[in-house]
């Protein structure tokens, strides 16, 4: 989820992340956007992962064909599980490869992002995947990326070298997604609270996405808010509070991505207008959902994609552009909306029974091939 810092949501988030997201980004969030597993080291080798993988048929092209392929991923990751899964999905598939992946993690420092893809030029990677981040301070290090002859595949980041390789979740779509819910929720002329901040790629298509609906439903916004930081959730409380102590009698809020949602989830309910008020987010994770189902929660829907599966198709992706085989610039993924109603409903508790529940979240046949096999989530 969270595009100038990037989930994304996921991605989604910026990703969310972004992703934007996922961000998309994911942010996502995007994004810069979403405690996870993260690493206090500069680097980390890849863990094993439990995820099964099905049978690839075809013949491995060069390099994979070589034995095991040096790949980086330099991260910038913030608070939330959409991040840890985003990456146990990428560690699941590049094992799956045979790819020996270091990644590194920045968690919210620019200037340190910027020395990882140093370290990772210099590492001997013959392909790095930037997830997250702020493009001033990392451009520069994927132009000398690009420049050495290394691949550079990004999620949830803007470049301006066109030769890198531009993976996000649907920001625009995921926040339409779960803005036509809002509007059938709402209906027209309601008086609404928005949450979010400028500056991150994926929350920023998502905001362009809020204007328009907002403006086509003839929404009154009564406030906007909302702060990105190492505690996202627990910072945008006291924000969220503040302005529904002025507007308590707006009829919706929406945070369009998971980290800012939580935040208002508890600000709503603080206030004790769980009843008044209703929240709408962007993103999906096992804490969003248990979020979501919670008794009396305010959080009615989301929007979002699967950040396991994102981070493994944008590794997949990677591992087609190292070969030769993508034959394109950029790779999107599609978001799906998610009601409390439908989780409730389906008595869904975690991303697995969602996944089961909802098909199109996985994203098996993304950036795919027959020497490939695809991990399963």
């Amino acid at each position: 989820m969270p595009r100038t810092r990037t989930r994304l949501p996921r991605t989604p988030l910026a990703r969310t992340r972004l992703p934007f997201a996922a961000l998309s980004m994911a942010s996502a969030s995007a994004l810069l956007l979403a405690g996870c597993s993260q690493s206090s080291d500069a680097s980390e080798k890849a863990g094993d992962s439990a995820a099964p993988a099905a049978t690839a048929t075809g013949k491995k092209p060069a390099p994979f064909s070589e034995g095991k392929v040096k790949v980086a991923l330099v991260r910038q990751s913030g608070a939330g599980d959409y991040f840890e899964q985003w990456g146990n999905g990428a560690k699941a598939q590049a094992k799956a490869l045979g790819i020996d992946l270091t990644v590194y993690d920045a968690q919210a420092d620019n200037a340190k992002q910027a020395t990882d893809l140093s370290s990772a030029i210099n590492s001997g990677a013959k392909t790095i995947i930037v997830d997250h981040g702020f493009p001033a301070t990392i451009q520069p290090e994927i132009d000398k990326a690009v420049k050495k002859g290394i691949k550079v595949v990004v999620y949830d980041v803007e470049t301006t070298n066109k030769s890198v390789v531009s993976t996000k979740q649907d920001d625009a779509s995921m926040a339409q997604a779960v803005l036509d819910v809002m509007a059938g929720e709402l209906g027209k002329d309601a008086k609404v609270g928005y949450v979010n901040v400028a500056g991150y790629a994926a929350l920023d298509k998502r905001d362009s996405v809020w204007k328009k609906t907002a403006d086509a439903n003839g929404w009154k916004q009564a406030f906007k808010v909302g702060k990105v930081t190492d505690s996202t959730a627990t910072d945008n409380v006291p924000l969220v509070s503040a302005a529904l102590t002025q507007h308590s009698d707006v009829a919706g809020v929406f945070a369009p991505y998971d980290e800012l949602a939580k935040g208002t989830v508890l600000a709503v309910q603080n206030k004790k207008l769980q009843g008044k008020v209703k929240v709408f987010g962007a993103d999906v994770s096992n804490a969003d959902i248990q979020n979501m189902t919670a008794k009396d929660s305010p959080w009615v829907a989301t929007a979002g994609t699967d950040p396991s599966a994102v981070g493994a198709a944008v590794v997949r992706t990677a591992a087609l552009e190292l070969a030769g085989q993508l034959n394109k610039t950029s790779v999107e993924f599609p978001a799906v909306a998610i009601t409390q109603d439908f989780l409730t409903s389906k008595n869904i508790k975690n991303m697995d029974q969602l996944r089961e529940a909802l098909p199109a979240l996985d994203l098996a046949k993304v950036s795919t091939a027959d020497w490939i096999p695809n991990v399963a989530h």
